[in-house]
């Protein structure tokens, strides 16, 4: 019997995509099935060559995502908990892989994998009450859904190191602070807001916006000088498309471009 579906696709527009996490009653837990799903989304958004941005929110009005579902994991082999880490990396992976942005809408609870699916997001809007945290390391595991990089990478060593070593929970304003939210809204308004950054990046070429992430993307772990040259690949590649010669029309005309998207 096919798992019922625990995520919901609405599309704003014509080039903005919500994928909303639906698993209300496990406060969106993340089981193998909910794994599943989230990778196979993920895949054909992907493949979509419309959509200009996605919308990762929450149907829970008290709950982005509790993170792992440790009611599934309470009863699995060693065997089954390895072949539950190789399907969950690839729902995180699917999330980060997105060749368009993607912008986290945080309201409630975003812990352990929860916080790690937001953080596979390229902008992260949290309200104030939203209560954030990486607590792997509370129940005897390190986060897994790329935790240990992410949150390094957005805020710095020892920042990190202190949200990680201690398992400590901390607020939408201390995680503002702290350089692990990017925008901070009044409790109940991420979403709006994240819909509004994502309709601004959708206006843009979407050539240029998917070669400008693949080139931050990837010269992020490089020194400076592959960085900039992994940049003028990606420049190149936007230079002489379709998108780049309406954009310089549309400018000299005084008109809004109608981005061919290749």
């Amino acid at each position: 019997m096919d798992a019922p579906t625990m995520l919901q696709l609405t599309r704003h527009g014509d080039h903005v995509v919500e994928l909303s996490l639906d698993r209300p009653e496990a406060m969106n837990a993340i089981s193998t099935a909910f794994s599943e799903q989230i990778t196979a989304a993920t895949a054909d958004l992907a493949r979509d060559d419309s959509v200009r941005a996605v919308v990762v929110t929450s149907t829970h009005p008290r709950a982005f995502c509790v993170g792992a579902d440790l009611k599934e994991r309470n009863g699995f082999t060693d065997a089954e908990m390895m072949d539950h880490r190789l399907v969950s990396k690839l729902a995180y992976r699917g999330v980060l892989d997105l060749p368009m942005p993607a912008v986290a809408a945080v309201e409630g609870y975003a812990l352990g994998g929860g916080m790690e699916i937001a953080l596979s997001c390229d902008l992260l809007v949290a309200g104030r009450e939203a209560t954030l945290a990486l607590p792997e390391v509370g129940v005897g595991v390190i986060p897994g859904g790329g935790g240990t990089q992410l949150v390094t990478r957005r805020v710095g060593w020892s920042r990190a190191a202190s949200m990680i070593f201690t398992a400590r929970r901390f607020t939408g304003e201390e995680g503002r602070e702290l350089g692990l939210v990017d925008e901070l809204v009044e409790a109940g308004g991420a979403r709006d807001r994240a819909l509004e950054l994502a309709a601004s990046i959708a206006a843009n070429s979407p050539v240029a916006v998917r070669n400008a992430k693949k080139a931050m993307r990837l010269g992020m772990g490089t020194d400076l000088a592959a960085g900039l040259e992994i940049e003028d690949g990606c420049w190149r590649a936007t230079a002489f498309s379709r998108d780049r010669a309406e954009g310089v029309a549309a400018f000299a005309e005084k008109r809004t471009p109608q981005w061919p998207g290749r």
